[in-house]
């Protein structure tokens, strides 16, 4: 029987359901992996996870990138919009909702796809996560408190201490990695390093793609990061920030707001930066930011098998659909 059309794509996708496939689409900020995602979704049987540690916080849209409200009522995006931006969000629990929700996808016939750019998150769904002690709210609160009173600088600082390895693989600014390696330090009385990796991985019982948006051209990407910056100051991100800046229940050593962007347009409002030093702050930073993605990329891809499309042509979106790449 020759199938053709709505048909042949309804076969695929029972195809794709029989063996709980999963589609993540991975890459550096910018490279237009949310709009790929967007279009699959149109065109076929998928549903979206947002993979990314900012876009979870509400009032935080046009800084993170995040579809505008029209495209996600057309399109949903699961783990988009559910915190405040004063909340906690751990590695463990993005692992625990994105293994809830691709449940609940496949129990819709439907295809997650998998997309965003915090590639921490895509270690641990990978490669699962350490056994290390659960969270202690006493523990965290005087780290809070520590923080606020002493700075960011100065934990790291006693992190490096403790825990030399750590201190190689986490980001002078990553303040919630850094609370958590103290965290786990002061309530087991061993450096966060020492834990193995024993746990599987959410992704393991399922039959994965990756697919990776990798410009070839860091100066095109450089670019197009500039140039989306500046977007997104006409669009009017200073006023975002200044609404969540005026708020009072939030600072700058809260994760939402170490954000790349929302940081240094926060030291704008309070006069630590002019205006053309945040500008040049805030792209200099996104820049490290895609370094930092590729990087992990480099790393993830010595356990997973990645397709790279250096663009997005036309008809990347057939390929997928007709199984050439899943």
């Amino acid at each position: 029987m020759l199938l053709c059309g709505n048909d042949l794509l309804r076969f695929i996708t029972s195809i794709f359901m029989s063996t709980m496939k999963v589609l993540c689409l991975l890459g550096p900020t910018a490279s237009g992996k949310t709009n790929l995602a967007i279009e699959l979704v149109k065109k076929s049987n998928y549903e979206i996870i947002s993979v990314d540690s900012a876009m979870i916080y509400k009032g935080m849209n046009i800084g993170t990138g995040k579809p505008g409200s029209d495209i996600l009522k057309q399109v949903p995006h699961r783990l988009v919009d559910i915190l405040e931006p004063y909340d906690s969000y751990s590695v463990g629990d993005f692992c625990k909702d994105v293994k809830t929700n691709i449940i609940e996808i496949h129990g819709n016939n439907k295809i997650p796809i998998l997309v965003g750019g915090t590639m921490m998150y895509f270690n641990a769904l990978f490669n699962g996560l350490g056994d290390m002690p659960p969270s202690d709210i006493n523990i965290r609160k005087k780290l809070d408190i520590l923080l606020k009173a002493k700075g960011l600088d100065y934990l790291y600082e006693e992190l490096s201490k403790i825990d030399q390895e750590s201190v190689k693989k986490i980001h002078g600014n990553d303040t919630q990695r850094i609370l958590r390696a103290l965290e786990v330090y002061y309530v087991s009385g061993k450096p966060i390093s020492s834990f193995k990796n024993n746990s599987e991985s959410i992704l393991s019982n399922y039959d994965v793609t990756n697919i990776v948006i990798y410009p070839e051209s860091r100066k095109e990407l450089h670019e197009n990061i500039a140039k989306r910056f500046h977007d997104m100051l006409d669009q009017g991100f200073i006023k975002e920030v200044e609404n969540l800046y005026n708020r009072k229940d939030l600072d700058l050593n809260m994760p939402s707001i170490r954000s790349v962007g929302y940081k240094q347009a926060w030291q704008y409002l309070k006069g630590e930066l002019d205006y053309d030093e945040m500008v040049e702050k805030s792209i200099a930073a996104t820049r490290q930011l895609a370094k930092r993605q590729f990087t992990w990329i480099r790393k993830l891809e010595k356990d997973n098998k990645f397709f790279y499309l250096d663009n997005l042509k036309d008809d990347i979106l057939d390929k997928v659909l007709l199984n050439q790449l899943i």
